[in-house]
């Protein structure tokens, strides 16, 4: 078994609003170099229902599959199979939690498992990158959860 990767870090908004950034505002954190098409521009959608799809649209219009919603708990937990940039049939298993700490703070818990389905070389190797991966999109998604909802509106409205 490859150990799985578990990340914890606080946020300064309570847990509904730190799962609606997660899920309905996506596209105003996630970083465009870490999208399959690296396209600034590029829309960032996670249907918000057990089954549903995470993919991206990049602005000329093509679509990347990324994952599938496994479970769908507002607001205190998410998971998906997460295949960005390969097949599904190499998917991993993120799973979120969402924790009131206090008013206003939330921890959010990560983990990535299921390395192991890559086989040992490749699961090490693809553990690695995505520990590097989590380090550069946690600080937007911090950033992201700081800011008051209208910001997501007006935001998002100018992406669509």
């Amino acid at each position: 078994m490859i150990e799985p990767l578990r990340l914890s870090f606080e946020v300064a908004c309570d847990p509904e609003r730190a799962f609606s950034v997660w899920t309905e505002h996506i596209s105003s954190w996630w970083p465009s170099d870490h999208t399959v098409s690296g396209e600034p521009g590029t829309h960032v959608v996670l249907e918000p229902r057990l089954g549903g799809r995470i993919y991206e649209r990049s602005p000329s219009g093509h679509e990347s599959e990324w994952g599938e919603v496994t479970a769908w708990e507002p607001p205190g937990r998410l998971a998906y199979l997460w295949h960005i940039g390969a097949d599904r049939a190499d998917a991993t298993d993120v799973e979120i939690a969402f924790v009131e700490v206090a008013a206003s703070v939330t921890r959010v818990e990560v983990e990535h498992r299921g390395w192991e389905r890559l086989g040992t070389e490749r699961g090490r190797q693809r553990r690695d990158a995505n520990h590097s991966g989590w380090d550069r999109i946690i600080p937007g998604f911090r950033d992201r959860c700081a800011i008051q909802p209208a910001a997501d509106v007006q935001r998002e409205s100018r992406a669509s």
